[in-house]
């Protein structure tokens, strides 16, 4: 699976708690920490079993023992941080069989310091002075438009100009003496033959001498590396991901002059990475996580997924009207293999999210991907297994199991409405430190809602349902390379409707939306038989 699929599934992760307050998501029982086992119950929080892949909300990945031991190591001593990242650039170097290699603190951070690296080509005047790129020769960034991600912040936060293209003939002509990168997130696009393949820009960019960065952060490390050789300039790598270093690393690895610009543009340097501080330990720590690579049994780590898979797809498709599916990656990306588990949804009477959302709110607290297949009518959970520990795939097994054999009833159907809400709304939001005021304009059928909602920036569909007195609303704003969803639940009463918001990965926030009662002054409109004589 692409990761750019992993981000846009991002808003069925089942963590959000429906419309409950986070804080009602935590224990009561608080502190004092406890290191050890309980050391998240012991602040009142609950882990969970990875099932849905490396994700940074949920941790990313479980941190190899010789990156633990690494990372403790360099946490007793001072170093001096530009000759640790020499130090570092020349192992990496070694190692990867990159012309050098750098530590950030994290991939996107990362990607930020060559953006930079770029733009300010070492020259530290110009560095300082980064997002405000008055008098810079080089101010625009290229990038494909399938790659366009929310991760390319990063590369916005720099104050380029990000020229976003459909074709490589587009991105050719796009080239020009401004262009300071390239930019393109692994997909399907960038494979071998397809439209943006890394040689196709390759070609296109080292005549112009342009960089090309290709973003590579949730992919399996190669050994040489399969960009650098299809000629990127530099390729970065998450340390959370596969692997398995420090959530708070990124590995970027390439041309070393590019690479000691963009270190200069990373804490503990001054200028627009300060922000953007990798410790010592994470260094090392990271350092440890490729040298662990290149000595793990990758075949063997990926038998024990299709082994955890194999145990949950045995103890799950004993239950009538379920069928289990394995799927494996083909390319290099998120490389571990998945089981899907389907059914009919009418016949247990419960769909795949609502089992997803039970399995998320209860213990053992698992996460797992779900949804909904229109061809078949089917719905489903799908579990990955590249982030599951030893004893994960019995606890999950038999929790699924459990779920999928309960009797559920019947969907009822939907109570009949308390009012009609048709009609033009202003809408009242409380973010957590502001306040905005939007607008709904809607349409009601029974119990169906349609219509427009205005936010602070723009209008969108918005579609919906009434049920009694319970509103149920959603729109989503979406731009190139974000989507902010805005799922409304209120409770009708009168000319007013209040409730909570939940926004994804942007938390909550509560309205207030009153009906706008306004009438406008009754008069004949007059249509002019001429044009007029006079202005």
């Amino acid at each position: 699976m692409e990761r750019r699929d992993i981000i846009r599934s991002l808003t069925i992760l089942p963590f959000a708690g429906g419309f409950r307050p986070i804080e009602s998501i935590l224990s009561p029982v608080t502190g004092p920490l406890e290191p050890g086992q309980n050391i998240y119950q012991s602040i009142g929080v609950e882990p969970v079993i990875n099932c849905v892949g490396t994700y940074t909300i949920i941790g990313g990945s479980i941190e190899r023992p010789e990156v633990v031991e690494a990372m403790h190591a360099a946490s007793g001593f001072f170093v001096q941080y530009d000759e640790l990242a020499l130090g570092i650039g020349r192992r990496l170097a070694e190692l990867t069989k990159a012309e050098w290699g750098m530590i950030s603190s994290g991939c996107a951070a990362g990607m930020k310091h060559v953006t930079s690296a770029c733009i300010a080509g070492g020259n530290p005047e110009k560095l300082v002075r980064i997002p405000d790129l008055t008098g810079f020769d080089k101010t625009e960034v290229v990038i494909p438009r399938s790659s366009r991600n929310a991760y390319d912040h990063s590369i916005r936060n720099i104050g380029v100009t990000i020229i976003t293209v459909d074709t490589l003939e587009e991105l050719g002509k796009a080239l020009n003496a401004r262009t300071a990168m390239i930019y393109v997130m692994t997909g399907r696009d960038t494979l071998p033959g397809n439209k943006f393949a890394i040689d196709k820009i390759a070609a296109l960019a080292k005549p112009l001498n342009i960089p090309f960065l290709v973003d590579a952060a949730a992919e399996d490390l190669t050994i040489p590396n399969v960009h650098l050789q299809a000629g990127a300039t530099v390729v970065a790598y998450s340390g959370g991901k596969a692997i398995c270093g420090p959530q708070c690393a990124g590995l970027l690895l390439g041309q070393k002059d590019i690479l000691m610009s963009a270190w200069q543009a990373s804490s503990p340097h001054h200028g627009t990475g300060r922000d953007n501080k990798v410790g010592k330990e994470e260094m090392l720590g990271m350092l440890a996580a490729v040298e662990a690579w290149v000595k793990r049994d990758h075949e063997a780590k990926y038998r024990t997924w299709l082994g955890y898979l194999d145990v949950i797809s045995k103890r799950v498709s004993a239950v009538s009207g379920v069928t289990v599916t394995l799927g494996e990656p083909a390319d290099l990306n998120n490389r571990s293999p998945w089981l899907i588990i389907s059914w009919d949804p009418a016949r247990l009477n419960v769909a795949g999210p609502e089992i997803a959302e039970m399995l998320a709110q209860t213990q053992p607290r698992i996460a797992v991907h779900s949804g909904s297949n229109e061809q078949d009518k089917t719905t489903f959970l799908r579990v990955t297994s590249g982030q599951m520990q030893p004893g994960n795939d019995k606890i999950v097994a038999d929790r699924i199991f459990e779920l999928l054999s309960k009797k559920y009833p019947e969907p009822k159907e939907m109570t009949a409405p308390s009012g009609d809400i048709s009609g033009r709304w202003t809408v009242d939001i409380q973010f957590y430190s502001s306040k905005s005021q939007h607008t709904f304009i809607l349409e009601q059928d029974g119990n169906w809602i349609q219509g427009s909602h205005k936010g602070d920036f723009s209008f969108r569909e918005m579609v919906g349902t009434i049920e009694g007195d319970q509103v149920k609303l959603s729109s989503s704003e979406r731009m190139i390379a974000d989507n902010v969803p805005f799922i409304f639940s209120g409770t009708l009463s009168g000319d007013t409707i209040t409730g909570q918001i939940y926004m994804g990965e942007y938390i909550n926030a509560s309205f207030t939306a009153n009906r706008n009662n306004y009438r406008g002054t009754r008069r004949q409109i007059r249509f002019p038989k001429g044009q007029p004589l006079a202005t």
